[in-house]
């Protein structure tokens, strides 16, 4: 019987109460990536950021790993990609940008499955050098992408014909979302969806096994497609032969 894929999924350390213990620091991340993970046939490991994580400690981690998604969360730091920091911009994460950004970078050098999902997708961009679009209610007008804290919004996406994401989830979506920031510039990835309002939803590595990043939140959503897409090609990865 084949094993199980080891699927990691980035994390926060946040303050957090349970039991009789309250206001501790806690490796926590929404428990939906989890479920997700472990619907599809994988094993869910959470992996908590630390500040000092450099290349070789990436490489590490990613060699017991056989797929990687790369979270939501916060806006990544602007002075990563060298622009100035707009005044919606979020207060930054360090510990989580370091250790992301470490991990995107060496996951490609590995040819790892990785799944970005909204802030994991602006990781994945400014890893490769890419730039981020700081508050996208400037361009388009409306809040349609975010409509007001903790509430996800809901519109359609236009999937790029020919792409892997199109053969995952068809043309057209309907998809969660909470983001007021986007992808501008991805080198080594193409656009793979769209908004109607021109925003990038998705983009994707088309020489890589799976590489593949959404704008929206497919865990907060019902459709498993995505997540059993990057189980299955994690799993085919873990059979090859490892030896020459």
């Amino acid at each position: 019987m084949s094993l199980r894929p080891v699927i990691g999924v980035t994390a926060y350390v946040e303050r957090a109460s349970w039991g009789r213990w309250v206001d501790v620091p806690g490796a926590l991340v929404p428990h939906r990536y989890v479920q997700h993970v472990e619907d599809a046939g994988g094993i869910a490991v959470v992996i908590p950021p630390r500040p000092d994580t450099d290349h070789a400690t990436a490489r590490a981690l990613l060699e017991r790993l056989d797929g990687l998604i790369l979270a939501g969360g916060v806006d990544v730091a602007p002075e990563l990609y060298a622009d100035e920091r707009h005044a919606t911009v979020q207060d930054s994460r360090p510990d989580r940008d370091t250790t992301e950004l470490a991990l995107a970078r060496a996951s490609a050098e590995v040819d790892l499955p990785v799944l970005g999902i909204c802030r994991g997708m602006q990781v994945m961009a400014v890893a490769a050098g890419g730039l981020l679009e700081q508050h996208v209610p400037d361009r388009v007008g409306h809040d349609e992408h975010s409509p007001a804290p903790a509430t996800y919004g809901e519109h359609p996406v236009r999937v790029v014909a020919g792409t892997r994401l199109h053969a995952v989830i068809g043309g057209v979506a309907d998809v969660p979302s909470y983001h007021h920031q986007s992808v501008l510039t991805h080198p080594g990835y193409q656009a793979s969806a769209w908004a109607d309002d021109g925003t990038l939803e998705a983009m994707e590595d088309p020489v890589a096994g799976f590489r593949l990043a959404v704008q929206w939140h497919p865990e907060v959503d019902t459709d498993p497609r995505l997540f059993r897409a990057l189980v299955e090609a994690a799993a085919e990865r873990a059979s090859r032969p490892s030896g020459p």
